[in-house]
């Protein structure tokens, strides 16, 4: 069952990345980051008020929970940040797979506290990390774009860093102290607030209509929070690991729907440095 809801979390993030693509390059990163956080909390804030799901926020345990919860909400909002930017200024089929390579650190995160890395897994970690540096060699030779191309790939790659700190904090030791919906709960409103924050030091209006796609905001926000909902209910079932690779195929999922719908151009060493960071991330998985 936590391999299936891994492969859902792949699936729902992937579709709520690649709306995040129109989004941002509309309205920008910051306004997009605090729109998808918003909506996010008050669908999730719904939820948790129906089914009183909230952990262990309000039985007595104390401040380390909201301690715990407050720390992943600070991690992921640089994480999603640095993610909404590089799908602004980037190439989504360039940018996605390399925000994707996250479970190179979670995973070696997670040996140190004690899972086996067995011989698939070592080579899975050589194989994806060569990927990423094809990826990266492979925007030199790119059009007139390639300079932002770059700062794409740049903002990824801090992303992947962030989200393997991110989900391995979940997986051995925010979930267990804070609950998976509670976690996440915090983790919602700690977007929401900071980039509001942002927003306002920044003196940037937050609110800017989409038109006719004022409806985007809203699904990546159900998407995205729908997503990490069934993660972190899978790493209470399964290897952090493994959910935690088999989630991150969302990259795909963005690459598939880019190279279908926006038919962006990528070159050959890339293709390869892709499918190399894909190949990686299975083996990562056995």
């Amino acid at each position: 069952m936590g391999i299936l809801l891994g492969l859902a979390t792949a699936l729902a993030w992937g579709s709520s990345d690649f709306l995040a693509r129109f989004v941002t390059r509309k309205i920008g990163t910051l306004r997009s980051l605090f729109y998808m956080q918003t909506w996010g909390f008050l669908l999730l804030s719904a939820y948790l008020l129906f089914t009183h799901s909230w952990g262990h926020l309000f039985d007595g345990s104390g401040w380390r929970p909201w301690a715990w919860g407050f720390l992943a909400g600070g991690c992921n909002t640089v994480a999603m940040f640095s993610f909404y930017r590089c799908l602004e200024i980037g190439k989504v089929a360039v940018v996605a797979p390399l925000s994707a390579s996250y479970p190179v650190l979670t995973v070696l995160l997670s040996i140190s506290s004690g899972e086996r890395l067995t011989l698939l897994r070592v080579c899975g970690i050589a194989v994806t990390l060569f990927g990423v540096v094809l990826v990266a060699r492979g925007e030199s030779g790119a059009d007139d774009s390639s300079r932002s191309s770059k700062r794409g790939i740049a903002w990824a790659l801090f992303a992947s860093s962030i989200f393997g700190l991110l989900f391995w904090l979940l997986g051995h030791r925010i979930i267990a102290t804070t609950g998976p919906f509670a976690s996440l709960w915090l983790i919602r409103m700690t977007g929401s607030v900071v980039s509001l924050a942002v927003l306002v030091a920044m003196r940037i209006p937050v609110f800017k209509s989409l038109g006719a796609s004022n409806w985007q905001p809203i699904t990546m926000g159900f998407l995205d929070t729908g997503a990490f909902a069934l993660s972190n209910r899978g790493m209470q079932m399964e290897q952090v690991s493994v959910v935690t690779v088999l989630s991150s195929l969302y990259g795909a999922v963005t690459v598939l729907l880019a190279a279908i719908l926006l038919r962006e151009r990528v070159s050959r060493t890339q293709w390869i440095g892709i499918v190399a960071i894909f190949g990686g991330i299975f083996l990562i998985s056995r």
